[in-house]
């Protein structure tokens, strides 16, 4: 077992560190970053930012501690293990807490947790960055690549255009080498994914064609707040979820036992999926909503390690800046209840950004639910590419890795077998998808 903690680790390797980024002096507001070079030659590789979604989910808890970081957290919470499929052997690795409010990220101006929306995630979000290399200004000139998965969906192209417009304008900010992009079943567009995630149910035997029918018979996914009777509808989707396991359909349900409030939260750990899907809108109607990026069963393991006193104590981390009575949760389930969702489609920016020449890369494990990959299909097609290269198989270990259809300045690929999570759920697949993504080389096309 390794030691634990953030510059503790030495046995593993001494290039690691963690600590906090302030992003608003005035109002007292600080990200907490962990940070990981390259295993060999870090000079040369890229510097890549890792986004988790939710709203409110951590990108330590999740990203770094049970999906592509080089430690994860072992399963009863008592220390970390070795990655073997670690995305730190293709990259310089940046995990961070985004939004405040998430995991160790705080203010100290509480009326901020008021008004966070995608704006203001990505104005912090890059002025975390500009600052983390003011700070570790070795890797100014690194290419730099922002990745992610979920609600990242919009984190990670509203930051990358962020990037992008101000890089223009030189003389009042600084230069980021920003190359592109590559997010994990994506939230895109709430009218596509929202149809996406009914036809995948239906077409893959979750829910009866009765609710199916109904389903579409009431509900004007376009529409920004659903009608009540599509609500009910769509609860009926959501309640036969509380079956299985939404964010991977075919793997087995968690059925640990836990008072996290994640593994009893929506997210199929046991709980009712309606406590944590329906938020209000401001015209008094719902649009339900539930909370991404996440697998229950590793929620109560990664929340018994990082509340332990000696770790946030090699971390130098305080939770809310200060404040112990808080506990670190792998989901502040508040924040999903009081974003204000205000952006209902990224195409627009998938648009300027191909035009201006980024990579882009979508890939979708294909057993996701809560994002599938039928949505993603929806979007991609909807931005009206030329085609580059037709839908064809990829190949891993000698067997059907998942597909790959190639646009004209975007890449959208599939992951066999891979739920909501899949640095998780395959790992040395999602080691070479990266390895493609950030060195050019193909996908294997056959065994």
């Amino acid at each position: 077992m390794l030691e634990l903690g953030c510059l503790l680790i030495q046995q593993f390797q001494d290039n690691l560190i963690c600590g906090y980024i302030t992003v608003n002096q005035d109002h007292g507001r600080a990200l907490f970053y962990w940070f990981f070079e390259a295993q060999s030659e870090p000079s040369k590789k890229p510097l890549l930012l890792w986004l988790n979604g939710g709203p409110g989910c951590s990108s330590i808890g999740y990203g770094a501690a049970v999906e592509l970081g080089p430690l994860r957290v072992n399963r009863n919470g008592d220390g970390l293990h070795f990655n073997n499929y670690t995305w730190n052997n293709e990259a310089n690795l940046l995990f961070v807490e985004s939004p405040v409010g998430v995991g160790f990220s705080y203010t100290n101006t509480s009326s901020d947790l008021t008004i966070l929306d995608d704006g203001f995630v990505a104005e912090d979000a890059y002025n975390f960055l500009v600052n983390w290399l003011e700070r570790f200004p070795q890797f100014k000139t690194h290419d730099f690549f922002i990745s992610g998965e979920s609600y990242a969906g919009h984190y990670v192209p509203q930051l990358a255009e962020l990037v992008y417009d101000r890089n223009k304008d030189t003389t009042k900010y600084p230069l980021i080498n920003l190359k592109g992009f590559i997010v994990g079943n994506p939230e895109t567009d709430d009218y596509y994914d929202s149809k996406g995630l009914l036809e995948y149910a239906w077409s893959h035997s979750v829910i009866s064609d009765q609710i199916y029918e109904r389903a579409k018979q009431v509900c004007d996914f376009k529409a920004i707040n659903w009608s009540s009777e599509c609500n009910d509808a769509m609860n009926a989707v959501f309640e036969k979820y509380t079956e299985i396991d939404i964010y991977n359909i075919y793997a087995p349900k968690c059925l640990l036992n836990s008072k996290s409030s994640v593994a009893g939260s929506g997210g199929g750990g046991g709980g009712s999926v309606k406590s944590s899907i329906e938020g209000k809108s401001s015209n008094g109607l719902r649009r339900m909503r539930i909370p991404g990026g996440y697998d229950p069963c590793y929620s109560p393991y990664t929340e018994e390690y990082f509340n332990r006193v000696e770790v946030q104590s090699s971390f130098h981390a305080n939770i809310n800046g200060g404040n112990t009575s808080l506990q670190w949760k792998t989901c502040n389930d508040s924040i999903l209840r009081t974003y204000n969702f205000n952006v209902f489609s990224i195409l627009p920016i998938y648009t300027k950004l191909i035009k201006a020449g980024l990579k882009i890369w979508v890939y979708s494990g294909d057993t996701d639910g809560r994002v599938p990959v039928i949505g993603s299909r929806y979007c991609i097609e909807a931005l009206g590419l030329p085609l580059k290269s037709s839908w064809r198989s990829w190949f891993h270990d000698q067997q059907v890795g998942g597909r790959i259809v190639e646009y004209e300045g975007l890449t959208l690929v599939t992951v066999r077998g891979a739920g909501h999570l899949v640095p998780l759920n395959k790992p040395s697949e999602s080691l070479s998808l990266i390895h493609s993504f950030l060195s050019g080389e193909d996908l294997p096309m056959h065994r």
